[in-house]
C-alpha cells in the first residue's frame, strides 16, 4: 500500500462530524420565547419584541424591554446575563448567535394586540401585507382596536386595518 493509500484510507476510516444544520427561526421563538417571557417578568420589566434572524455578522437574537420610567443599562445588561444562561441550558443546540437587548426607543414596535389599545391617542406608523385602498403605509393617530381590527385616524379620514394584514407598526416620535 502507498503512502497515499494509506492516508485516504485513514481519512476514510476517521468519523466525521456531523455539520450543524441551522434551526429554523420559527423554532427558536417558539422555544426562546416562554423563557425569555418569564425572566423579564420576574426582572419586572416587559419583553416587547422577540427577534431571530440572519444578519450579515450570523444569527441575531434580540429583545426589545421596556417598563415604566423606561429601561437602564442595567435593566438590559442583566436580562442578558440571565437569558444567556438559560438559553445554554434549554437550547444546547442553538449554535453560534449573537444576544441583544435594548430599549425600544421612541419608536417602540407595536408588536401585540392590545398595544394598539394601550397606545391609543399616540401617532403611529402601520405598514400591511396587503393594500388597503390601495395603500399598504399608514401614519395617523391611533385610536385604538374593535375586535381584530386597528383604528387610526390619518387626519383625511379613519381606516379599519385587520390586524392580521399588519406586517409592521411602530410608535413615532411626537
Amino acid at each position: 500500500m502507498s503512502k497515499r493509500d494509506a492516508v485516504a484510507a485513514k481519512k476514510k476510516a476517521e468519523p466525521t462530524l456531523p455539520r450543524a444544520i441551522p434551526v429554523a427561526e420559527e423554532s427558536v421563538l417558539a422555544q426562546a420565547r416562554p423563557l425569555a417571557e418569564g425572566l423579564c417578568a420576574a426582572e419586572g420589566v416587559e419583553l416587547i419584541q422577540l427577534q431571530y434572524h440572519r444578519e450579515r455578522g450570523g444569527r441575531i437574537l434580540r429583545l426589545f424591554i421596556d417598563k415604566p420610567g423606561g429601561v437602564t443599562l442595567e435593566d438590559c445588561a442583566s436580562v442578558s446575563r440571565e437569558l444567556g444562561d438559560l438559553l445554554d441550558v434549554h437550547l444546547p443546540d442553538l449554535g453560534p448567535y449573537h444576544l441583544e437587548v435594548s430599549s425600544p426607543g421612541p419608536n417602540r414596535p407595536l408588536a401585540r394586540a392590545e398595544d394598539f389599545e394601550r397606545f391609543r391617542g399616540q401617532r403611529a406608523k402601520i405598514r400591511t401585507r396587503s393594500a388597503i385602498d390601495g395603500q399598504k403605509n399608514f401614519s395617523g393617530v391611533l385610536e385604538g382596536l374593535s375586535g381584530r381590527t386597528v383604528r387610526m385616524n390619518t387626519g383625511r379620514n379613519t381606516i379599519a386595518i385587520p390586524i392580521d394584514t399588519i406586517s409592521k407598526a411602530y410608535l413615532m416620535e411626537s
